[in-house]
C-alpha cells in the first residue's frame, strides 16, 4: 500500500523480543501491524482515530501506544518500536518552568523589590 509504513523483517527482528507474549484477553491484533500503524501515525501526525484501516482498529492502536508508552518503552519518530530509549519525565515536564499560566503575582505598587 503506497504511503503506509511497514516494518522491514529486520526491524521487526530487534522489536519482536521485547514484545509482551502470553497476555490474557482476547485475541490479540498482529503486533506488527499495530506497530506500524503507531509509527505511521507519529510520523504522519493527525487524529488517532483517522488512522488507515490496513493497521487495525485506530482504539487498538492508541491504546498500545498508550500502555506501552507509559512502561517505558520509547518511541522516536524515525527509530520506532518498544525497548529504545525514550524521553523522561523530567523532559516533559521541561517547557513548565515558564511563566505561570492564569491569576499569577500581580506587579505593581505591591510588589517587593
Amino acid at each position: 500500500m503506497a504511503g503506509k509504513f511497514w516494518l522491514s523483517d529486520r526491524q521487526w527482528a530487534a522489536i519482536a523480543p521485547l514484545l509482551p507474549v502470553n497476555q490474557p484477553g482476547t485475541r490479540r491484533i498482529d503486533d506488527r501491524r499495530v506497530i506500524s500503524g503507531i509509527v505511521h501515525m507519529l510520523r504522519n501526525g493527525g487524529r488517532w482515530q483517522d488512522c488507515p484501516a490496513c493497521y487495525g482498529p485506530p482504539t487498538t492502536i492508541y491504546n498500545r501506544y498508550h500502555r506501552w508508552s507509559g512502561r517505558g518503552m520509547g518511541w522516536h519518530a524515525g527509530h520506532p518500536g518498544p525497548g529504545h530509549a525514550g524521553r523522561d519525565a523530567s523532559d516533559r515536564q521541561h517547557h513548565r518552568q515558564g511563566a505561570p499560566l492564569g491569576r499569577g503575582r500581580k506587579r505593581g505598587a505591591t510588589a517587593r523589590p
